[in-house]
């Protein structure tokens, strides 16, 4: 009973060390594969669509929250991301086929004078949407991928994108869409103080 008890002490201790040296190892990794720090500048967007759904209905409410975090998960400025979506005809609250979104933000684009009064230390960093990552995405959201496919490519700096809707009306796949490349996104201040 003795040694079985020593034995879980020894193997918990282990399990809290090596998650105390995580965020350690992590910040090591997120650094050195990052690639080196580039300037940017921010860029003011703006852009209007129309939401027709056939497979997924949303509520100007849930659109504007779902277009929001996806805005900011590809880099949009915090604080600035304005979404706005009319013409649910039921609602703001009740979701409905068709909505006109307009959108507000700012997005980084590389800079070629790192001494400017408004450059911004950056780093380019892998982005990934699907279905299941981030968090807020589900299998429905292939229409609202497909209609944001332009405000996305043309006003965020973004190497190797793959950009993939393959929506079938009436049906929810679990590989619909995905997009993958790296955006250019701001340093955290602490990281870009140390640099």
């Amino acid at each position: 009973m003795q040694r079985s008890k020593r034995i879980w002490t020894s193997a918990a201790l282990a399990a809290l060390l090596a998650l105390a040296a995580l965020p350690a190892v992590r910040a090591a990794d997120d650094s050195s594969a990052a690639g080196p720090v580039v300037a940017g500048s921010w860029e003011h967007h703006q852009a209007r669509f129309s939401y027709f759904g056939i497979t997924t209905l949303y509520s100007c409410d849930g659109l504007e929250n779902n277009i929001r975090a996806l805005l900011l998960h590809l880099g949009a400025r915090q604080g600035d991301v304005k979404v706005s979506a009319r013409g649910c005809p039921q609602g703001p609250s009740v979701p409905g086929r068709y909505a006109i979104v307009d959108v507000d933000f700012y997005s980084l684009a590389p800079s070629a004078d790192a001494g400017a009064a408004n450059s911004v230390q950056a780093r380019w960093m892998p982005v990934s949407v699907n279905s299941t990552y981030p968090h807020f995405m589900s299998h429905g959201d292939c229409e609202l991928m497909d209609e944001l496919k332009d405000i996305v490519s043309k006003n965020f700096s973004l190497r190797d994108l793959s950009y993939r809707t393959d929506c079938v009306p009436h049906q929810i796949n679990v590989d619909d869409f995905s997009i993958k490349g790296e955006s250019l996104k701001p340093l955290p201040a602490a990281v870009a103080a140390r640099d």
